[in-house]
This record gives structure tokens, sequence and C-alpha cells, in this order.
């Protein structure tokens, strides 16, 4: 028997707000996030510009020993998953005694390393590190607080997979949940903004250097574009079988349908249209769906011009030129590990409250951008069922869609 899997709690905690009313007022009025950051022109960073989250202060909600594991990967984490737990109407309490998963997309903890090694350095004596770094430096990190936190007793599970982290942790729950292997999981992604989680990839020359108008570096799909930026915080969802919302009397925010993913099996770092092509049907083919079924695509597209090129072209290829698409990184910039969760929390905010985000900062389109309906401006609109893409480093590809729920 497959289960039916619906979304019970969001949260969300982003350069765009720390609480989801403060994300709804900024997706309608188009309001940026990105920042011009001087530390990072100190540092040497070829471009100063992220989208900018601050650092929370936990000690209303945790105890010392509860924060000392904790960098920014799981400190975002707590943040966003206290709003979707409360949302969802959960606590530790409930999960203690109803077994509950956690699978939370995250890919580096950059920061925490480099501030353990520098310990390390200054005082020639690893025991005087301090007991908290092991589990601030591990890629887990958020899986291991927040488990610890909310007393979780299923399935434990970090889910590494560059910028489609997010996105495949909510697909991998529905699967889990879809098959009975759980009847409910904690879902998300997390991304840290600290100096040291960017240098790398700064070095590759892809970000933009539009540093006269931050808010307006970030273009995707825009003919002049010239990279991304990038952002950080954490999103949460709540997951759960139909037949669980339904006996815990649980207001139902949608409905996972259709969960395609594919490996590009070709290049490292540049994007892939047969790749993104495989993700996109198979979310389709899953989902029972022609591309009339489809009201809204929030799209990947992080602001890079090969990369954007390609997606319009699979957005054209197989939805056509009709569906309207936005991407929420114009205003966010490129959120990693946490965008594949992030953007189905921004659309779902946009299904339920009739509107299209805009694609900001969209002014002229290039050959293949003209293709495809790219909405650049706030639209009310009615969506009753959406997708959301998301690509990364490796070749990794996932593609979710999720409806208004309907008994």
């Amino acid at each position: 028997m497959e289960h039916r899997v619906v979304i019970t709690g969001i949260g969300i905690y982003s350069s765009i707000g720390e609480s989801i009313p403060e994300v709804l007022t900024s997706l309608k009025e188009g309001k940026s996030g990105i920042i011009y950051d001087e530390p990072r022109k100190e540092f040497g960073y070829r471009s100063c510009l992220t989208g900018f989250v601050k650092d929370p202060d936990l000690k209303p909600f945790l105890s010392r020993r509860e924060r000392i594991g904790m960098h920014q990967p799981a400190m975002f984490a707590y943040m966003s998953t206290k709003e979707a737990v409360e949302m969802a109407g959960l606590d530790a309490d409930f999960f203690e005694n109803n077994e509950t998963g956690i699978i939370f997309g995250n890919d580096s903890t950059a920061g925490a390393v480099v501030e353990t090694i520098d310990k390390a350095r200054q005082r020639k004596d690893t025991t005087l590190i301090g007991s908290g770094d092991i589990f601030q430096n591990m890629n887990c990190t958020v899986n291991m607080n927040l488990s610890t936190i909310y007393k979780l007793k299923g399935i434990n599970l970090t889910m590494s997979a560059a910028c489609a982290s997010g996105s495949h942790s909510i697909g991998m729950g529905y699967l889990l949940i879809k098959q009975g292997l759980q009847e409910r999981v904690i879902c998300g992604g997390a991304q840290e903004i600290n100096i040291y989680a960017m240098g790398s990839f700064d070095g590759l020359g892809t970000f933009s250097i539009r540093h006269d108008a931050p808010h307006k570096a970030s273009r995707p799909f825009d003919r002049d574009r010239d990279g991304l930026v990038p952002s950080g915080g954490s999103a949460t969802i709540i997951i759960e079988s139909l037949e669980s919302a339904l006996k815990r009397n649980a207001k139902i925010y949608g409905e996972i349908v259709g969960y395609g993913f594919s490996s590009n099996g070709d290049h490292i770092s540049n994007p892939n249209f047969d790749g993104q092509y495989r993700s996109l049907t198979m979310s389709m083919k899953q989902a029972g769906l022609t591309p009339n079924d489809i009201d809204y695509i929030n799209a990947h597209a992080t602001s890079t011009p090969v990369g954007d090129t390609t997606e319009a072209q699979v957005i054209a290829g197989v939805l056509g030129s009709k569906i309207p698409v936005s991407s929420t990184k114009s205003m966010t910039g490129h959120e990693c590990w946490m965008a594949g969760a992030s953007e189905v929390v921004y659309s779902l905010l946009m299904m339920h409250n009739d509107f299209i985000a805009p694609n900001i900062n969209f002014e002229n389109p290039d050959e293949d951008s003209s293709k495809i309906n790219i909405v650049p401006e706030f639209r009310e609109a009615k969506i009753d069922c959406f997708l959301s893409n998301s690509f990364g480093f490796g070749g990794t590809n996932s593609s979710l869609i999720i409806k208004k729920f309907k008994l």
C-alpha cells in the first residue's frame, strides 16, 4: 500500500526574513536580502556580495549544553525547525513517544572547522579545543543537534548533495513515508554564510561583482547577469502520511505528488540538459501530470550564464512556454544547500496567498529565457500545483511537484 504524503508545517530563517510572516511580506514586495559585505574584501574575495542572515540568539530557547555543539548551520536550522514544529502542532514530548525521522540537507561546516583548527594552532593542545567542536565540525551537525533536542526516534540522515541537498531531503522523506517506512519526517536544508564558507567557490569566478548595486546583482535569466550571489539560512518542512495528519487533526498545507531525480554523469560543475530533462520528466510521470496541470515553476536559476540557459531550455522542452516561471534567488541569492527546501517554503506561501513572487531584476531576456514565461513583477495568481527545480555540482538533479491538498 502506498501512502499519500502531506505537508503539515513549514519554517524559514533566511536573508529575506526570519519567520514566515516576514518572508511572506518580502516575497510580495520583491525585497532583496543581498548586501555588500566589507569583511569579504579584506579577506580577499573577488565578490563581496552575500545574502545577509544574522546569527540567532538561542539562549531564550536552549540550554548551554544544547547550544555548545551548534555552529551556523545547526543554529539556523533550529530556528526554522522551531517554527515548523510549532506550526505543525508538535513538540519534543510527542516525538519521544511517536517515531519521527529527520533528513536534513547540509554540505559544509567550513566556519566551524576553521575556528577549531585556529584553536589547536594557538593552544598547541587538542585537549583545549572544547567538547562541542566535534559536533559543530561534522557535516551531520544539523541532524545530531536537532534529533537530540527534539528526541527524534526515526531515521536520522544528512543529505549531502550540493545545491540540491534541501530538495533531495524532502524527496527522500517523501519516498520513505510513501512506502510506509516512516509516518513523519522533519526535512529541510541549512547553509552557513560565514566568510570561510564560500572562499573556494568565489575563486572560481562565478559570483556577481555588481558591487555598486547589491540588490540588483542576482539576475536570474536576465541577459546581463554576471554570476550568482551566495546566501544561506535554513528552511524546514514537516511531512507526514495522510493517515498520520488526519489522526492528529493537523492542518495540511500541501501534498507532495512527484519527485524526480537524476545524475548528469558528465562534467563536475557544468549543468547538463539531459540530466535536468530526466529529472523533470520523472517527476511529471510519477505525479501523473501533464504540463497543463502545473500552475507555477520555481526555477533553480542561480543567475549564472550557462546554468540559467540550460534550465530555460529544459523548461521549454518539457513544459512549454506558457507556465509562469520565477526564481526567488533573484531576491535571496543562491541559498545553496538549503535552496531546495526554502524554495518549497516560498512556493507554498505563494500557493496559499494567491500570488507569484517576482523574478526581480529581469529586464532583458536572452535567446533562451525569451522562450519561457518569466514573471518579473508581483502577480496575483491561483496556484493549485507547482514544480520546484534544484540542481547541484557533481550533476545532481532534483524536481519536486506539490499540489494543494484535496481529500
